[in-house]
C-alpha cells in the first residue's frame, strides 16, 4: 500500500469488481485498484459445489446479515447471508445461471427512459463473457469467462416432479435463458469439470494477476468515500478511506470509484460517506454530502415458499446422506467423477409458470430439490422426501437498508416487510395451489406423496397467507437499494449509465442499481450490468470525460 493513487477504484470484489477489475486493467496505462473486505477465495468449500453449505454462515465467508423482526412473517427474523470474499455471492450462491425475462429489462428501458436497457441490448453483454457448453448461437456466446454447464446429475424424484408439471400443464424447457423462462427443467450452472466457477477464477485468475498495473487488497475494509468540492460547487468523489485492520489509508481515484459492495454494503457506504436520506444522516451525526432519500429504499427480494412432500419407494438425499456408508457413496463419486451430490447446486431442478391463468406471464419459480430439512443448516428429515420452493418473481413488498450507527463495522439494518401487499399474500396463497396441484399429477403417485408442510388442512387464502409467513425463508436476491431511474424521479439515486446523482467520478454497479428485480435468479444479470458499465467507462476514458 506504499502507492494509494490509481486511475480506478472498485470498492467489492464480488460479482461486478471482479468483471470490472479484468476490463479496466486491460488498458496498461490505466492504475487499477480492487479492494475487498473479505479473504482471498482460497477456502477450499468454496470450490466445491456442496460447500454453500459450510460458507452460508461462516465468518470466513459470510457477512453473517440478519433481517430485522418481520410482520410478513409472523415476526421473525432471517439469516441473511452475503458473500465475504473473493469472487463475493458468486463464491457462496446457488450457482443457478439465470437472465430472466424479456420484459424486465424492457421495463428498465421504460422506467430509466433509455433503450440501452432494453432486452435486445443487454443481450450482447450477457453474451460477450459467456462460454456455453453448447457453443455459440443467437442466444448464448461462447468462449468468455463466465462458463455454463449442464448439472452432472439427475435424480428419480426430480424427473417425477417434472413430468407432473407437464401433467400440470407446465411445458418442458431445456434452456430458460430466451427471454421467456416458462417451463420445467433442470437449471443451467456456472461449474467447470464439477467445480464451482466463481466471478474471481472467472476474471482475476490468471489474467489480471499477471498484470503489473493492477493491484488488489484483501481484508481491507472501506470506512467512507472520500469527496472533493468543485468550483461550481458540486462534489466528486476522489477516492475512499480504508481500515486494514492495522490502520486507516486513503486511496485516491483519478477517474472515477466505483462501489460495487452489492445491495446491502452499496447503501451502507454511501450512508456512512453522507449520501442518502438527510433526516438518517443527520440522526447519526454524519454530515449530509448529497440528500438522495432513495439510498437504501426499493429494497426488494424472492421470497421462496418451502412445501415439503414426503415420500416412498424412490431414495432422496435424506435418506443417502443419513448413513455411512451413502456418505461414503456420495464422496466417491465426487472424486472420481466430480458428479454425484457434492456437484450439486443447492436447487436442481427449476419451474417457471403462472399462479393464476389469468396472469400474462410466468410471475412464480420453482427450486426443487431431492431433499428436506426444517430450515437451512439444520439437519436433513429422517424419511425420503422432496422439497418443492416457490417464490413469487415480482413481489410489490418493499423494504429498506439502513445504518444503525455511524461506525463502518455495524451492520446496517436490514428491512424487508415481506409479504406486505394483498397481492403479495394473494401470490403466495395461489403459488402453494399451484404446489398442490403438480404433486397431485399421476407421475408422482408412484411415490405416494404427502404433503408435511404446510399440511393439507390449510386451504383458505388467509390461511395459506400466514402459513407462508411461518415456512417461507430468503432465496438471497436482494435488489434495488441504489436504484437508477429517469431524471426528476426522486427516488433515483443513480442515472441511466449508473452513476449517482450530483456526484461526479462515482457510480454503483450491483444488483442494487436494479430498479425492479429480475424474474429469476440475480447474479449473472449483475454481469451484464457491470460489462456494459465497462464499456461506457472506457469509452469515456477514450474521449477525455
Amino acid at each position: 500500500m506504499s502507492d494509494t493513487s490509481f486511475d480506478y477504484i472498485i470498492i467489492g470484489g464480488g460479482t461486478a469488481g471482479c468483471l470490472l477489475a479484468n476490463r479496466l486493467s486491460a488498458d496498461p496505462r490505466k492504475r487499477v485498484l480492487l479492494i475487498e473486505a473479505g479473504r482471498k477465495d482460497d477456502y477450499h468449500w468454496i470450490h466445491i459445489p456442496v460447500g454453500y453449505l459450510y460458507c452460508i454462515g461462516n465468518a470466513r465467508t459470510d457477512w453473517l446479515f440478519h433481517t430485522e423482526e418481520d410482520t410478513g412473517l409472523n415476526g421473525r427474523k432471517l439469516r441473511y447471508p452475503r458473500g465475504k470474499t473473493l469472487g463475493g455471492c458468486s463464491s457462496i450462491n446457488g450457482m443457478i445461471y439465470m437472465r430472466g425475462q424479456k420484459r424486465d429489462y424492457d421495463g428498465w428501458a421504460q422506467h430509466v427512459g433509455d433503450a440501452g436497457w432494453t432486452w435486445d441490448n443487454c443481450l450482447p453483454y450477457f453474451k460477450k463473457h459467456e462460454d456455453y457448453y453448447k457453443g455459440a448461437d443467437a442466444l448464448h456466446g461462447a468462449g468468455g469467462e463466465w462458463r455454463v454447464e449442464r448439472q452432472r446429475l439427475r435424480w428419480d424424484i426430480l424427473d417425477a416432479f417434472a413430468q407432473a408439471a407437464q401433467q400440470a400443464g407446465i411445458p418442458h424447457s431445456e434452456d430458460f435463458n430466451r427471454g421467456d423462462n416458462e417451463g420445467v427443467g433442470y437449471f443451467q450452472v456456472n461449474q467447470k469439470n464439477g467445480w464451482r466457477w466463481n466471478t474471481a477464477k472467472a476474471f482475476l485468475r490468471p489474467t489480471c494477476y499477471g498484470r503489473p498495473n493492477f493491484e488488489m487488497w484483501t481484508g481491507a475494509h472501506v470506512t467512507r468515500l472520500v469527496f472533493e468540492t468543485l468550483p461550481d460547487g458540486t462534489k466528486r468523489c476522489t477516492g475512499a478511506e480504508v481500515w486494514t485492520g492495522q490502520e486507516l489509508v486513503r486511496a485516491e481515484a483519478a477517474r472515477e470509484t466505483l462501489l460495487c459492495a452489492g445491495s446491502i454494503g452499496s447503501p451502507q457506504i454511501l450512508q456512512l460517506s453522507g449520501i442518502g436520506p438527510a433526516a438518517l444522516l443527520q440522526q447519526h451525526g454524519i454530515p449530509v454530502v448529497r440528500d438522495l432519500p432513495g439510498v437504501g429504499g426499493n429494497l426488494q427480494d424472492h421470497l421462496q415458499i418451502r412445501a415439503v412432500y414426503k415420500v416412498d419407494g424412490v431414495t432422496t438425499l435424506n435418506t443417502l446422506a443419513n448413513s455411512w456408508w451413502g456418505k461414503l457413496k456420495i464422496g466417491a463419486e465426487y472424486a472420481l467423477k466430480r458428479s454425484g451430490p457434492m456437484s450439486m447446486a443447492p436447487s436442481q431442478l427449476g419451474a417457471f409458470t403462472r399462479s393464476t391463468p389469468d396472469q400474462p406471464y410466468p410471475n412464480i419459480e420453482y427450486h426443487v430439490q431431492p431433499l428436506s430439512l426444517d430450515a437451512f443448516g439444520e439437519p436433513l428429515h429422517p424419511f425420503n422426501a422432496f422439497t418443492a420452493s416457490v417464490c413469487n418473481l415480482n413481489p410489490t413488498s418493499r423494504g429498506w437498508v439502513r445504518i444503525r450507527s455511524p461506525r463502518f463495522e455495524d451492520a446496517p439494518a436490514i428491512t424487508m416487510n415481506y409479504l406486505s401487499t394483498p397481492e403479495d399474500r394473494k401470490v403466495a396463497a395461489d403459488s402453494l395451489r399451484v404446489t398442490r396441484r403438480i404433486a397431485a399429477q399421476p407421475a408422482l403417485a408412484k411415490y405416494k406423496p404427502e404433503e408435511w408442510r404446510p399440511g393439507p388442512q390449510y386451504q383458505t387464502d388467509e390461511e395459506l397467507a400466514r402459513l407462508a409467513g411461518d415456512i417461507a425463508t430468503t432465496i438471497f436476491h436482494p435488489v434495488g437499494t441504489t436504484a437508477m431511474g429517469a431524471d426528476g424521479d426522486p427516488n433515483a439515486v443513480l442515472d441511466a449509465r449508473l452513476r449517482v446523482r450530483g456526484i461526479a467520478g462515482l457510480r454503483v454497479v450491483d444488483a442494487g442499481a436494479m430498479p425492479t428485480i429480475t424474474s429469476g435468479n440475480t447474479n449473472s444479470p449483475v454481469l451484464m450490468m457491470a460489462e456494459k458499465a465497462a464499456e461506457w467507462i472506457v469509452r469515456d476514458a477514450a474521449q477525455g470525460r
